[in-house]
C-alpha cells in the first residue's frame, strides 16, 4: 500500500502482456516469507516455475496471487485483492482474499464442522486473524428483494459472456449485471451480493483458488463449465477452463 499510495509502479510487461509492478513482487516476498513455515509447498503467480512433473506429488499446496488485478491496481480504483488458498487433492480447503484499498477480509474455511464463510471490514491495525475472524460476519446475507444480479470482468468481458447474460434474461427478466475486478467477482457471489459469475474468458489457477474457498464455504458452486464438474486446481494446465459460479439463489432457480 505505501507503493500504491506513492504512484511509483515501476511497471513491467511480462511474456503473456500482463502488468508486473514491484508491488506484485514486494507483495509475493512478504507473503511467502510467512508461508515457509508451515512447511506446505506454493504456487505463486510471481514465484518460480515449477514442473507438473514436481506438482503431481504434491496433495495440499498454496496457491497465492500477491496482488491479483494489477491493472485495476495501476489504474487506482481500489479494486484488488490479494489471493491465499490452501488446496488439499485439488480443492481449495481454506480461502482468503484481502481487499487492501478497501480494509475488507473474505475468509473460508471448508474443513469438516470447522466449515465457515466471513467477511469483516475495518480491521484495526495490528489485529490478529483470530480477531479478524472473531470480527467477521457470517456470509452469504440474504439477497432481500433485489433483481436477479451476475457480476463480470471489468477487464475481459467476452461475447460469449455477454451471449450468456442475455439468455438470463429470457429467464429472470430484470438481470442487474456489476462489472467487477480482480477475485472481487468470486466473492460477491459468496456474500450474496450478485447469483453468478460466467467467466468465459481466460484465468489461471492463483486468480480463481482463494475465491473458490470462500465461494464452497459460503455455499455456492464454482463448476468448470464443459465438464459441468467442480473446478479443480493443481492441474497440468495451470491456465483455468471457463468456469461458472453460482449461488444459492440460482441452485434453486436451477432445481425448479
Amino acid at each position: 500500500m505505501e507503493i500504491y499510495a506513492s504512484g511509483d509502479f515501476d511497471v513491467e510487461m511480462k511474456g503473456d502482456d500482463s502488468p508486473l509492478t514491484r508491488a506484485d513482487v514486494a507483495s509475493h516476498h512478504a507473503i511467502l516469507a510467512h508461508l515457509e513455515s508451515t512447511g506446505i509447498p506454493v504456487l505463486s503467480e510471481e514465484g518460480r516455475s515449477i514442473a507438473y512433473e514436481e506438482r503431481a506429488a504434491w496433495s495440499k499446496l498454496w496457491i497465492v496471487d500477491p496482488i491479483d488485478g494489477t491493472k485495476e491496481f495501476i489504474k487506482r480504483n481500489g479494486e484488488f485483492t490479494v489471493n491465499i488458498a490452501l488446496v488439499e487433492k485439488g480443492i481449495p480447503t481454506i480461502g482468503v482474499v484481502y481487499v487492501p484499498a478497501k480494509d475488507e477480509l473474505y475468509v473460508g474455511i471448508s474443513e469438516g464442522q470447522d466449515t465457515f464463510a466471513i467477511r469483516t471490514v475495518g480491521g484495526e491495525e495490528g489485529w490478529s486473524a483470530d480477531a479478524w475472524i472473531r470480527a467477521g460476519q457470517p456470509i452469504p446475507a440474504a439477497t432481500k428483494n433485489r433483481p436477479f444480479t451476475v457480476v463480470a470482468s471489468r477487464s475481459h468481458m467476452s461475447p460469449e459472456t455477454a451471449d450468456y447474460i442475455a439468455g438470463l434474461k429470457t429467464i429472470h427478466g430484470d438481470v442487474e449485471t456489476i462489472s467487477k475486478g480482480s477475485s472481487l467477482k468470486l466473492c460477491m457471489v459468496a456474500a450474496g451480493e450478485a447469483d453468478c459469475y460466467p467467466r468465459f474468458a481466460p484465468t489461471m489457477e492463483w486468480d480463481t483458488a482463494a475465491g473458490h474457498g470462500v465461494c464452497l464455504a459460503a455455499g455456492c458452486e464454482v463448476l468448470n463449465w464443459e465438464l459441468n464438474a467442480p473446478l479443480t486446481y493443481n492441474r497440468k494446465e495451470l491456465l483455468n477452463p471457463w468456469f461458472l459460479v453460482s449461488g444459492p439463489r440460482m441452485a434453486e432457480d436451477q432445481s425448479k
